[in-house]
């Protein structure tokens, strides 16, 4: 069984492949599969708050990683129960082991728009 951030790390590469190439078959994970669909049912809304709360930068200026984990991030906040302060921390931890470049700049990008995203979700 997998823990809560194996599933996390597993869901981000998911919505990455299907970002990268919608056509391409996804190997689905029995522990994620719900939870995928789920999100790719709610694409819409999830992006429409991102791109609500992205200032001077665009949805499709963010690598497809960066995108996925935000999504990730955008839809445990609106449709599940998770605390937004774990989701965030998440969040970070997942860009700083696939994202950053040693610089911190992109976790610190992730926390500032996630952060505002929790303040505006309420």
């Amino acid at each position: 069984m997998k823990t809560e951030h194996e599933k996390r790390v597993s869901l981000m590469t998911l919505l990455y492949q299907q970002d990268l190439n919608p056509e391409m078959p996804l190997s689905l994970d029995e522990e994620v599969i719900d939870t995928f669909l789920a999100i790719q049912a709610k694409k819409e809304d999830v992006d429409y708050v991102i791109k609500r709360n992205l200032t001077n930068y665009t949805i499709e200026r963010l690598s497809f990683v960066d995108r996925a984990i935000i999504r990730l991030a955008v839809y445990e906040m609106m449709f599940t129960e998770t605390p937004k302060p774990v989701v965030i921390n998440e969040a970070i931890i997942l860009t700083k082991t696939f994202c950053n470049l040693d610089d911190e700049k992109q976790s610190a990008f992730t926390n500032r728009l996630l952060d505002n995203i929790k303040k505006n979700l309420g």
